[in-house]
């Protein structure tokens, strides 16, 4: 018998000073088996930091033609693919050529996700924007998670803080580029 995903649920008072973004949220995140907590965390932040109408997230694992965030417009069409964790080269190259923006949010270290990019053909790479968050950050907001979750998120001047479950956390937003 295959082992199902697990719901987490998510109320956040999301404040992005820096995009003039606020908004109340409630979301129910599955993790699939497969997923590590770190990597749900670090999709769950991606849709906070780039909350829009029509952000959705997708399917999940089982879906390979879509990444773990994007948004859509009102005819459907693709306008953001947002990846997260490592993904390749050549999903982040289509992911691009898709859709008008890209970005990837990864709990990994940055330096070996763009080296592992160096010389293969990614559509407009500069116009990517990958952001890394300080992994102790993400290995204590994964340290408060529970089943049902009172999150803040806010966004200032590129510093993050989440409160999680009444548990206060900063970290700086770092972006890379890919060269």
């Amino acid at each position: 018998m295959a082992i199902g995903a697990t719901i987490h649920v998510f109320e956040i008072q999301l404040a992005d000073v820096d995009r003039g973004v606020y908004d109340e949220l409630s979301l129910r995140v599955a993790r699939h088996p497969s997923e590590t907590d770190r990597f749900m965390v670090t999709r769950l932040l991606a849709y906070c930091l780039e909350y829009e109408e029509g952000i959705t997230f997708s399917a999940g694992v089982s879906t390979t033609d879509e990444p773990a965030v994007l948004v859509r417009d009102l005819t459907g069409a693709v306008t953001a693919w947002i990846e997260v964790g490592a993904p390749a080269a050549d999903r982040l190259h289509f992911g691009s050529k898709l859709a008008d923006r890209s970005a990837v949010y990864t709990h990994r270290e940055p330096e070996k996700l763009l080296a592992s990019w160096a010389g293969k053909t990614i559509h407009e790479a500069d116009t990517i924007v990958i952001r890394s968050f300080d992994p102790a950050f993400i290995d204590a907001l994964v340290a408060t998670l529970a089943r049902r979750n009172t999150m803040t998120v806010s966004l200032t001047e590129g510093q993050l803080y989440v409160d999680n479950n009444g548990v206060s956390l900063a970290t700086e937003v770092l972006e890379h580029r890919i060269q």
